[in-house]
């Protein structure tokens, strides 16, 4: 090896000097003459900044701090021995006695280099290892004594020569695998006779952090080297199989786009040479594909003229890739394609039954369809609108009725479309023009006759990009849809087959245009009867198999199931009490994850410590030691609501205050019940005279709450009745209904919402229009045989219904004298 091969890696050499041409290898022998020599007492230190001499290992180090220069010129005009100590924190320029770790490596200076750069390089041998004892000198450089440092014999055993092998093997892969070693140094290796050597040879070399090189120059035990050198080595080895790894895959990610690229290439010559190109294969493709469609006249046509439009293109123009995306969807399209119907009726009674309890108008309506499609063949699918408050099933039954009838299943949720386009579609002539969600949706379901659920049909809205509801006029009309046009289709598509069924909450935002072309059918909410049925046959199995319970993990009685519909949720459906049912049986699973005992069968104390204390209080009906205080009942968005009509009189000149955050309609039945009450004053024996003396003041609790609409009418008259005459209103007695300045009663909506209200609140008796009665013989009278139904027609029967003959406190003092303010 010559003297610059030092450079290119530390080699491994016995003792030399300054005239050695070639280094030899050092041997067993080499080392042991070198482990006996005396160590001297007394050395100057020469403190290492990033690297750490070991024992029979030559490195070059470039001189920098004066010091330093001044230590190895003196040292190398003598006996060239000095003591080379790593210091601790590598950013210390002048480190101090204390700042040098405490075992450090006899070196003997083999070369002094003088570079043409200005530097100081210096080549040292270490010899043997010693420890720090006390610092005799600091100035102009360290000087020390030190003691040789004693190394713990060892055993070659047959685990300890397996290591020695392990770290060879691994070595030569780590020189085989990094690109910075160069391969001579695996001959190096093989040719190293001294374990110790070996060790110290690796040490030096391998890529470690300086602690770690230093935590191994003062272990005293060859052994624990050698482990501690693997351990190093094997995050190495690790790290250059993971570095080549990555590159490896880079590489190969590259290599694939340039072979991609070059058969690319070569593709396109062979077809130029042919006499084709790839459009003219595209061209042919869109042609073979349009052969298999089932295709009317007009149809044809239209694709062979916006095919030859293709045709004409040049593949490089911006219009080529949307002519041809145009191209492909009328392909994608499953004209005239259906999918078979499955006319067993009664195994589509059993679907609906299995999948939604109740809900017997819209399964009857349904079966209804099913049996003239059977019997006509080529009926016209009808528009269906299931309008009902939040979680009574309006949505999931569409799926229920694509898997009874055998058909696609395609939902478009329209809550939030402000844009017509989104209907319609924009035309081939814009920018990242696509089709409407109507035509995607059928595309995605791949046939023509799907079950199309429309949801939150009531939920769209309007800007200036146009009215959706408008566009969905054609869509609905059974007379119009078998010819709709989407304006990027530019072609009449047919939507007769398709079985619309559309979702609202409510109806009053819908446009009426629009509520004209479907056959609505109110879904209304669940009696507490319906839903413990639900939560048993429906709920509670689908959150056991949601959390991985068994039926025999947990058991909720009907009462539980009641408690928890009463005390934890307020509403029509049932998607809160799923949440709720949800809650308990991970509560139970907790238990059982955590292996704790617990009992299967819950109880109510059970549910008060998995969902905490009741939400909810029964809502109780007022009571009637006040004269003017009515229980009425309302219909909301999430169900039917108790509602309590106030009216109090105070000394005034006849003024009418209305409070509690109400609507116009709400303002005016009020209004109309005050003006009717003062035209049949004598008829309810009040004096007229008490209009002109006392103010009104009307409240509907609770005032935060927006209420608008006339079914309070009769409650509102029959407050005021109550507070003019002071008789109180009987128990247990609420009722809901319009009324006109004639005192007819009219009849109002929500009327099964307003029972279930009307059982929370333990009412007994209700009062309702005549033509209302309609409303309850379509409730199950196992559901309603607790309440006792008055139907009326005039405001003077709800009076003589509803209030007592028993007076509050004696009649209204018309005499009343205001005491003067004297100054």
């Amino acid at each position: 090896m010559s003297k610059q091969d030092i450079f290119d890696f530390h080699s491994a050499m016995p003792i030399i000097n300054e005239d050695t041409e070639f280094f030899p290898l050092m041997s067993q022998q080499d080392e042991d003459e070198m482990n006996n020599e005396e160590t001297p007492e007394t050395l100057a230190i020469l403190p290492l900044r990033n690297t750490v001499l070991f024992p029979g290992v030559v490195i070059p180090i470039t001189v920098g701090r004066d010091k330093s220069i001044k230590l190895i010129k003196e040292a190398y005009k003598g006996n060239k021995i000095i003591g080379v100590v790593s210091q601790k924190d590598v950013s210390i320029e002048d480190p101090t006695f204390e700042q040098l770790n405490t075992v450090g490596t006899v070196a003997n200076i083999v070369k002094l280099l003088q570079m043409p750069d200005g530097n100081t390089t210096v080549i040292i041998q270490g010899k043997q290892r010693f420890s720090l004892i006390e610092e005799v000198q600091n100035e102009p450089y360290i000087k020390a004594v030190v003691k040789k440092f004693e190394e713990q014999k060892h055993k070659t055993d047959k685990e300890f020569k397996a290591l020695i092998a392990s770290i060879r093997e691994m070595s030569a892969q780590i020189i085989q695998l990094s690109p910075n070693i160069p391969s001579e140094a695996s001959i190096a290796l093989k040719n190293i006779e001294s374990n110790s050597f070996l060790i110290n040879f690796i040490s030096s070399n391998m890529n470690a952090e300086m602690a770690d090189k230093q935590k191994i120059l003062e272990m005293d035990k060859l052994q624990d080297r050698a482990q501690k050198v693997m351990e190093l080595l094997m995050i190495e080895l690790q790290m250059l199989e993971l570095r080549n790894q990555i590159q490896s895959k880079v590489r190969t990610d590259l290599d694939k786009q340039q072979r991609d690229y070059f058969l690319n290439q070569q593709l396109k010559t062979i077809q130029e040479e042919l006499g084709g190109n790839s459009a003219d294969l595209e061209f042919d493709a869109l042609q073979e594909k349009a052969k298999l469609k089932k295709w009317s006249k007009e149809v044809y046509a239209h694709f062979d003229k916006e095919l030859d439009k293709l045709g004409r293109m040049n593949p490089a123009a911006p219009d080529y890739s949307v002519q041809l995306n145009y191209l492909e969807l009328l392909l994608d399209l499953p004209w005239s394609e259906f999918t078979k119907d499955n006319f067993d009726l009664k195994r589509a009674q059993r679907i609906l039954d299995k999948d939604h309890f109740g809900l017997e108008k819209v399964k009857q309506r349904i079966i209804e369809y099913l049996a003239v499609l059977k019997l006509k063949r080529n009926m016209k699918a009808p528009i269906l609108c299931l309008v009902g408050p939040p979680g009574v099933g309006k949505t999931s039954l569409g799926k229920s009725v694509a898997k009874a009838l055998g058909r696609k299943y395609v939902r478009m949720a329209l809550g939030g479309i402000r844009d017509e386009a989104e209907i319609r579609g924009h035309r081939k002539t814009y920018i990242g023009a696509m089709p409407g969600r109507i035509i995607s949706s059928i595309k995605k379901a791949g046939a023509d006759n799907p079950v199309f659920v429309l949801d939150e049909i009531d939920k769209v809205g309007t800007d200036h990009r146009g009215d959706p509801s408008s566009a969905l006029l054609e869509v609905l009309d059974p007379e119009q849809n078998n010819a709709f046009y989407d304006h990027y289709v530019e072609m009449d598509y047919d939507l007769s087959n398709i079985l619309f069924i559309a979702t609202a909450n409510s109806l009053s935002t819908i446009q009426p245009a629009l509520l004209d072309r479907m056959e609505v059918i109110e879904v209304n909410g669940y009696t507490i009867e319906e839903k413990i049925e639900i939560a048993k046959k429906y709920l509670l199995p689908k959150q056991k198999e949601n959390h991985g319970l068994q039926s025999k993990d947990i058991n909720l009685k009907p009462a539980l199931i009641e408690k928890v519909i009463e005390d934890y949720t307020r509403e029509s459906g049932v998607r809160g009490l799923e949440k709720r049912i949800g809650s308990i049986v991970r509560g139970v699973a907790t238990k059982i994850a955590m292996e704790e005992s617990y009992e299967a069968t819950l109880t109510p104390a059970d549910i008060e410590r998995i969902l905490g204390a009741p939400i909810y209080d029964k809502d109780l009906y007022e009571g009637n030691e006040v004269a003017g205080v009515v229980t009425g009942l309302a219909w909301t968005s999430v169900g039917g609501d108790i509602l309590f009509i106030e009216a109090s009189l105070s000394p005034g000149k006849g003024k009418l205050t209305l409070t509690g955050n109400l609507g116009d309609v709400m303002k005016e039945s009020a209004v109309i019940a005050l003006a009717y009450l003062r035209a049949h004053a004598a008829e309810f024996g009040i004096d007229y005279s008490l209009f002109d003396n006392w103010d009104v003041h009307v409240h509907v609790p609770a005032g935060a709450t927006p209420k608008d609409g006339p079914s309070a009418g009769i409650t509102m008259l029959t407050a005021l009745t109550s507070a003019f005459t002071q008789r109180k209103v009987k128990q247990h007695l609420a009722m809901t209904g319009e009324i006109t300045l004639r005192g007819k009663v009219l009849p109002v909506g929500g009327i099964k919402e307003k029972i279930l209200a009307a059982k929370r609140a333990n009412i007994k008796e209700i009062i309702l229009c005549k033509s209302n009665r309609k409303d309850i013989l379509e409730i199950k009278k196992s559901y309603i045989k607790d309440l006792q139904f008055h139907y009326v027609s005039e405001m003077s029967e709800v009076i003589d219904m509803a209030l007592t003959k028993n007076k509050v406190k004696k009649p209204l003092d018309l005499t009343i004298k205001i005491k003067p303010i004297v100054n």
